[in-house]
């Protein structure tokens, strides 16, 4: 539904007001001057009201419009909306700093274009259907081995292990691998915090590189002079789906005897020369969070090159407790298990990857179409030999730009378009400025501070696809005449 639907001029009649209540089917009308700003709330109760006391249909709609109404501000976070709605609040209107009319919010739509939201339209329902059904709702059920098999299947047949979340399939890793305290692994500044912090939970030490200003993923050559003699293992994110350069990155693990454990979080169905990331490194890892590429609402993978360091984590993943002896526990291992309900609806997630992943292509062609040409605008880099899945579509705003990156998020905000800044840089948060100098991460404090990522979700429509290249174009062309000006 368009903001139109929901918004009439306040020298319309209640007349007017009530057909488009009737036509929109929210029951409520929202009255904007002619500037667009807020000024009340009518519902088809306050018209009922009205002509009980006398008005008629002919009466502007400001004199039985609601003045005492709640409105938030565009940019208020998601959870702060639910907070406020309930069943006498089903609906409310978003405005900017001078009060006007920008969006709404209800319990089915928190902001007009999301940055990412889940497609769950296959056979989800049917296989959940069938958990609830077999009484098969923990981690001992066919969705999980099935996870795990079409999981191996489509990573040349390593061997695969369903998880709770995509954390804990990082520290399962490290902990398989026996990495621990006194050992360094080097990892990229810019990511998201689980790849620092799952090194930490193993008691080692993490070291910061910097990034590729082309790829933004691990700077191979930052990482050559951060090895040491307790460097354990490097650990390349791919990043927002940009395959890193494995090639390199390999050579490297083999001239100094490193693991390598793939982050793969944000890369599900990325290539590298021809071969899915996750089957380069000794482990690579997965998340199934709400916004990635394939979800089970929390989940992860993790995929092993060998089976014994595999049959370890599968024991240390259910408890440390022993495959031959029950309930007899060898070390301490954890609960990191994955529901058989979250697995089927990984399975039904993973039946349409192919298609997610070719949406979120379509979508990125589009975004490069449009923004490739903006003077202000980096988009991001096509590498030679590897297939980006475009998990967020990610582009920089360049430094010389006569606006900031936050300047852009805000104005698209007004326009109903939600979207997100890259990650802060780990070197510049309390809990990791230990583990870098930040006079040798330039490159990522750079594309952290000027990143910003668009809607990405497999569902978006072509109408908004238009409208959010339309509003991007548009402001960086009237900044541009501004500045020529």
């Amino acid at each position: 539904m368009q903001l139109t639907d929901l918004m009439i001029y306040s020298g319309t009649t209640l007349r007017e007001a009530l057909s488009k209540i009737d036509r929109n089917g929210m029951g409520v009308i929202f009255i904007v001057n002619e500037n667009e700003q807020l000024e009340g709330i009518l519902s088809d109760g306050d018209i009922r009201r009205a002509l009980l006391k006398g008005s008629n249909l002919d009466t502007a709609v400001t004199s039985a419009m609601n003045t005492r109404f709640l409105s938030l501000p565009v940019n208020t976070d998601d959870l702060e909306i639910l907070k406020h709605i309930s069943d006498r609040v089903k609906i409310i209107p978003l405005v900017d700093k001078a009060g006007k009319l920008v969006d709404y919010a209800s319990i089915n739509k928190l902001r007009r274009i999301s940055i990412a939201a889940p497609l769950l339209e296959g056979n989800e329902l049917a296989y959940v259907t069938d958990c609830i059904k077999t009484n098969w709702i923990s981690s001992q059920g066919k969705y999980v081995r099935k996870f795990e098999d079409l999981f191996a299947g489509y990573h040349q047949g390593r061997t695969s292990l369903a998880v709770s979340n995509g954390t804990v399939a990082l520290h399962l890793a490290l902990d398989a691998l026996k990495i621990g305290q006194g050992d360094e692994v080097i990892v990229p500044d810019l990511t998201f915090a689980a790849s620092v912090n799952a090194i930490l939970y193993t008691g080692a030490t993490p070291v910061l590189a910097d990034v590729d200003p082309i790829t933004w993923n691990i700077d191979v050559e930052h990482v050559k002079k951060l090895i040491t003699p307790r460097t354990k293992a490097i650990m390349p994110v791919h990043l927002y789906g940009q395959p890193c350069d494995m090639d390199s990155i390999m050579q490297l693990a083999v001239q100094h005897n490193l693991f390598i454990i793939e982050d793969c979080a944000e890369a599900l169905g990325s290539f590298y020369n021809g071969v899915p990331v996750g089957c380069f490194g000794d482990v690579a890892t997965f998340s199934f969070y709400g916004n990635k590429t394939i979800t089970t609402g929390e989940g992860g993978m993790v995929v092993f090159k060998d089976k014994a360091i595999a049959d370890r984590a599968a024991t240390l993943r259910d408890h440390g407790m022993q495959k031959t002896r029950r309930y007899w526990h060898e070390e301490v291992g954890y609960n990191y298990r994955l529901t058989n309900i979250q697995a089927a609806i990984g399975v039904a997630q993973f039946e349409r990857l192919n298609e997610f992943v070719e949406a979120k292509k379509k979508i990125a062609k589009a975004y490069n179409e449009a923004f490739s040409q903006l003077e202000f605008l980096q988009v991001p880099a096509a590498i030679d030999n590897t297939s980006n899945s475009y998990w967020l579509y990610t582009m920089l705003v360049k430094p010389e730009a006569p606006f900031t990156r936050d300047e852009l998020i805000d104005y698209l905000h007004t326009k109903g378009v939600e979207t997100r800044p890259v990650f802060f840089t780990m070197h510049e948060m309390p809990p990791y400025q230990n583990f870098g100098a930040a006079d040798q991460l330039s490159v990522s404090t750079r594309i952290s501070d000027t990143g910003i990522s668009l809607p990405s979700s497999v569902n978006l429509l072509d109408e908004e696809l238009a409208h959010i290249c339309h509003c991007i174009t548009s402001f960086c062309n009237k900044i541009e005449m501004t500045v020529a000006q």
